[in-house]
This record gives structure tokens, sequence and C-alpha cells, in this order.
């Protein structure tokens, strides 16, 4: 097919990126790609998902795979994957002389090597600007349960109305499962046999760069897994503090060791970002350079400067973040054709091991096992966001009474960059507003 009717059938399927930010899968289809790269780099500790799936359907994915690459019409199509899945990995070189132009790149056990600025690198050796789309560089990435979604929208015919989550640490069977959209937090963890502590936290998310949730909160297209902790862990109490504070503690106890920036992912591709400056800028209030306050919009929120570079648990990132939102807020935009440097030699020896994040964020314990369950979880009542995507959120075209069936079309892609989204569950519709559609069992 030719690329406008695939990105037709990715849109009305509602198919974004299922990994991150959610952006609108069928946007990143383009004959400027000339490269495609599938990430299985399982960006954050504890996540297992992408692995899994990638396994037991390696066939349908690098079917999916190959045909987006004949679509765009891409030179090569790379698989990059961590060389510790091993088993993923023995699935895929099952298939893998059955597709022309497709190989599989083996990637180090590093943090954050699911970021796809710095999974371009290591798989084809290009730098994205900073500030800039992979696409500039002639390459377009694709998550695993993204192309595995493209393939039901395709072969199936069947729209985006399901999420896999991986529930972990704090619960008596880690697992993952597959659940309806819209569904609750606590209906998630409920199928993990529930917690193991009192007072759990929900942590939405990888443990670097997630959120604290509720157990009302729905799963959207995005939610990825969910993480119990005690309300007194390392990882929670980082996150619930306040950045006045954060501020105060950075000007009295910064001692200037640089090592933020020294590891920091970005950085030592050649981006402008340096939380050190920008630590020591914000701490002293000196604005005599604004360089290190514009150039906060380079950051990519990794969480390796605050989670694990700094010896004094400051929290660069968090006020980066603040930075960032603050820019935005004012209506300045980032810099623009800002060039990357040459890559450090010193990255090499930079790379943040797993293992040891792990160990230094108190989640060792909780690397187990959490098989996965394709058997979709029963759910009485789901509350359906329009907006589960970057860009503008679908408008609904259901009213309340309406009698709805999975998979039929609930709101329509708004003009722009929007998807459609889909009913999760049959039944009635107890509730619209302009920004969830709720539907109940009958």
């Amino acid at each position: 097919m030719d690329i406008k009717e695939l990105q037709n059938i990715i849109q009305e399927n509602g198919v974004v990126g299922a990994g991150g930010a959610g952006f609108p899968t069928y946007m990143k289809l383009t004959d400027k790609a000339n490269t495609i790269l599938m990430n299985c780099a399982e960006c954050e500790p504890l996540l297992k998902l992408h692995r899994q799936l990638l396994e037991k359907h390696a066939y349908e994915i690098m079917k999916t795979f190959h045909m987006v690459q004949e679509t765009v019409g891409a030179s090569e199509a790379i698989i990059g994957i961590k060389k510790s899945y091993v088993q993923t990995v023995n699935a895929l070189k099952q298939h893998i002389e059955e597709f022309p132009g497709m190989r599989i790149h083996l990637l180090d056990e590093v943090y954050p090597m699911g970021d796809e600025v710095v999974l371009i690198y290591e798989a084809t050796g290009r730098v994205v600007r900073p500030g800039g789309l992979p696409i500039e560089q002639g390459v377009a990435v694709f998550n695993v349960e993204t192309l595995y979604n493209i393939y039901q929208a395709v072969e199936k015919k069947e729209p985006v109305t399901a999420k896999y989550v991986s529930v972990v640490a704090e619960v008596n069977h880690p697992v993952t499962v597959k659940v309806p959209l819209g569904c609750t937090m606590d209906d998630v963890v409920a199928q993990a046999g529930g917690t193991t502590v009192k007072d759990p936290v929900y942590f939405i998310g990888g443990p670097m760069m997630g959120r604290i949730g509720k157990g009302s909160d729905p799963v959207t297209k995005t939610t990825n897994a969910i993480l119990v902790l005690p309300k007194d862990h390392l990882i929670v109490q980082k996150k619930m503090r306040t950045s006045a504070i954060d501020l105060k503690r950075a000007a009295s106890i910064c001692c200037q060791c640089n090592t933020c920036t020294d590891l920091c992912p970005r950085n030592n591709l050649g981006h402008p970002i340096d939380p050190a400056r920008f630590m020591r800028a914000a701490s002293n209030q000196d604005f005599r350079d604004v360089n290190p306050y514009i150039n906060a919009s380079f950051c990519s929120s990794c969480g390796v400067c605050e989670m694990y570079a700094c010896p004094q648990s400051l929290a660069p990132r968090t006020l980066l973040a603040d930075m960032k939102g603050g820019l935005r807020k004012a209506g300045i935009r980032p810099p623009q054709g800002v060039q990357p440097v040459p890559v450090k030699e010193s990255r090499e020896y930079r790379k943040v091991p797993e293992e040891r994040l792990m160990a230094r964020l108190g989640l060792t314990k909780y690397d187990k096992d959490a098989p996965m369950d394709e058997t979709l979880v029963d759910i009485p009542k789901v509350k359906i966001l329009l907006s589960q995507h970057i860009g503008a959120p679908a408008q609904a075209i259901v009213k309340v009474g309406d009698q709805v069936t999975r998979g039929q079309m609930i709101a329509s892609p708004a003009q722009g960059l929007s998807v459609g989204i889909h009913a999760t569950i049959s039944g009635k519709v107890t509730e619209v507003t302009d920004r969830w559609i709720v539907v109940a069992k009958n």
C-alpha cells in the first residue's frame, strides 16, 4: 500500500507511540526515512513488557516492521535490542532471514538506551541535533507495542482498545497484563494479587521518568508500568520534594563536582545541555549568562543527573523541568538551528550500567519475572480519555445513553495532529465531557 493509505488506517485506528509521549504514529510515515528503527531497549529499569511482547509475537511484529519499511521505501530496518534479552533475540533470529534489509543491533545494558536520540546514535552513528527530530537524520523510530498495534489495525482491522501493563515491586505476583483502556490503576494492580505494603504508592511508568499516580487514574495508550512502592522509598521521597527547597539545597551544598554534566547522556552526544552550569547559575540567581537557562530546553528529563550522578542528592532534572515549563509559559521557544559538537570520546566510559542504577535506587530486590498474561481482563466500567496522545484531543461522536460495542469509534480525530478513540468495552455511554467518555457494561 502507499504511505497515505497506511497513514489513514493508523490514524483511524488510534495508533500512537505506546512507549513514550504518545506521538501519533501516522505522522512518522514519510519517504524521507531511509532507516527505520524498532526500539526494544526497555528504557527504564524493571520494565519487561516490550521484550515479552516481541518474544511472543516476533513474526507478526517483524512482518509489520518490514511492511512499514517497504511502504516508506527505507533501505534499512534495524531492530535495536539489549543483548541481555537472550530469549527475545533467539525468537528474532528464527525469522530474520525472511526479511531482507532487516538486521538486529545488540545494545549494552545501560540507561537510557531506550531514549530515541541515544538509540539512534548507538544503532546508526547519527546524532540528532538538539531540539531536532529523528527524521532530520533520515530515521523513524517505532516502539515494539506500537508496531504490534499497527499489525492489529492492518491485518485484523482492530483499533487500539487495550494496553499491556507491567505491575511490579510490592505486589504478590508481579505480572504483565492486557487491560482495556480507561480501567483504573487499582483495576490493574488487582491483577497482581494486591499489594504487600501498607499505604502503597503507585509510581506510573519507570522509576526514572515516571510519576506518582492515584488508584483512580485511568489507563491510557502510554501507560506501560505501575511500580507499587512503600511511601518511604527513595524514589517516592525524591518525587515528593518541592522545587523551592531543592533550589535552597543546591545553593547550600552543591560541591561543584560537575558529575551531573559528566554523566548527562545528551551532553555526551554533543548537545549544549549542561546541568552543572545550570545549577550553579540558578542557585546563585546569576543571570549574566542566560544560556544555561535557555539550554534547559534541550534536557530530555532522563533523570541520570538527579537519580544517579549527584553525590549530594540534589535535583537538577526537576529544576531543569521547571525552567523548561517557565520558558514555555513565557513564550520563549528553544533556540533554533543549534548543531551538536562532536561526540565526546569519553562517552563510552560514562554510560550508566542498569544493574548499578537499580542498586543505587534500591530496586534490585524487585527485579523479578513478571510473566505476560494476554487474556483481556474483564472490566465493568471504563473512563476513556479523549487526549491520550500528543496533539489535539479526539472529538466525541457519541452521547449519553448510546449503546456501543468494543472497537467502535466513539471520538473522531480532530483537525490537525490527532487520532481516533474507540470503545474499549461494550456497554452504555453514561458520561460525555470534553475530556473523557465513560462506558459501563449493561
